[in-house]
C-alpha cells in the first residue's frame, strides 16, 4: 500500500475519463505528487492513452473498467483507489450520457438505465467515498451536471438525462451541506453543449451542433477543456470556501 505522505498531493478518481471532459481534467491537474484512478465503462485505448499523459506529466495512474450501472462498481473504484494509493481526496463524477428521445418517444427503461448509470451510481460512490472525503484535508467532489437540467426549449429537449443530471445536482447540494464541517466541498459543474471527440458518440446531427451555437450567446460550443478548467479549479486548495454550488460552463445559453 502506498504510503500517503510520499509523495505529496492528492488522489483524484474521475469517472469517463476515457474521452471528452473527463480526460481533459485528468490531463489538466496530472503532475508530480498527483494520483489519478481513471475510469472508463469500456473505452480501455482511449483510456490508456490519457493515462499515458498524465503519466507523462508526473502523475502515478492506475485505470479501472467498468459499467456504473453495475451497482457493486462505485464501492470497487473506491476499494480500488485505496488498494493502489492508500486513499481518495477527490472525485469528479464526470460519467453519463445524452438521450434525446423526448416523452412519448422514450421508454420507461431508458429512464431507468439513466438512474442507474447517473443518479444511484453516484448515490452510490458518494456512500463508499464519504468517511475519506471528510477525513482528507483536501476533500472535494465535482459532479458534471449538464445545461439540459436548467434549459428546456423546442428542439433541445433531453427529458430522461435532464431528470438524471437534476437529481444529482439535488444530492450533491445535500451532501455540500452534511460535510461542510469537515471542510470538504461539493459542487456541481453544468456545461453547456460541448464539442465531443472525433472518436465519441453524438447525441446531436451536424445540423442540431450549427443550432446549438447559434443558440449560445457567444456563438460557439464549448470543448471539454472549457469544462475541465473550472473543474480543476473546483478540485483545488483556492476554492475551498466554495460549496454546494451548480456553476454553468455554457457561453451564455442559459441566460437566454
Amino acid at each position: 500500500m502506498a504510503d500517503r505522505s510520499d509523495p505529496p498531493g492528492r488522489i483524484v478518481l474521475i469517472t469517463g475519463a476515457a474521452s471528452g471532459i473527463g480526460a481533459a481534467t485528468a490531463r489538466r491537474i496530472a503532475g508530480p505528487g498527483t494520483r489519478l484512478l481513471l475510469h472508463s465503462r469500456g473505452n480501455r485505448g482511449g483510456l490508456e492513452a490519457v493515462a499515458a499523459e498524465a503519466k507523462a506529466a508526473g502523475a502515478d495512474v492506475v485505470i479501472e473498467l467498468g459499467d456504473l450501472t453495475d451497482a457493486g462498481l462505485p464501492a470497487r473504484l473506491v476499494e480500488a483507489s485505496i488498494a493502489a494509493f492508500g486513499g481518495l481526496d477527490q472525485i469528479v463524477a464526470n460519467a453519463g450520457f445524452a438521450d434525446r428521445r423526448v416523452l412519448g418517444d422514450v421508454d420507461v427503461e431508458a429512464l431507468i438505465k439513466a438512474e442507474h448509470g447517473m443518479i444511484e451510481a453516484f448515490f452510490r460512490l458518494l456512500t463508499a467515498a464519504m468517511p475519506h472525503l471528510e477525513q482528507s484535508d483536501r476533500g472535494r467532489v465535482v459532479a458534471v451536471s449538464s445545461f439540459v437540467a436548467h434549459v428546456f426549449a423546442a428542439g433541445g429537449l433531453f427529458p430522461v438525462t435532464a431528470a438524471a443530471k437534476a437529481a444529482i445536482e439535488a444530492l450533491a447540494k445535500t451532501l455540500a451541506v452534511q460535510i461542510a464541517p469537515s471542510g470538504a466541498t461539493v459542487n456541481c459543474v453544468a456545461p453547456g453543449y460541448t464539442r465531443k471527440d472525433a472518436t465519441g458518440h453524438s447525441a446531436l446531427s451536424d445540423d442540431a451542433w450549427k443550432a446549438a451555437a447559434a443558440r449560445s450567446p457567444m456563438g460557439r460550443i464549448g470543448t471539454p477543456d472549457d469544462a475541465a478548467g473550472l473543474i480543476a479549479f473546483l478540485l483545488s486548495d483556492e476554492a475551498g470556501f466554495i460549496t454546494g454550488q451548480t456553476i454553468h460552463v455554457d457561453g451564455g445559453l442559459t441566460l437566454a
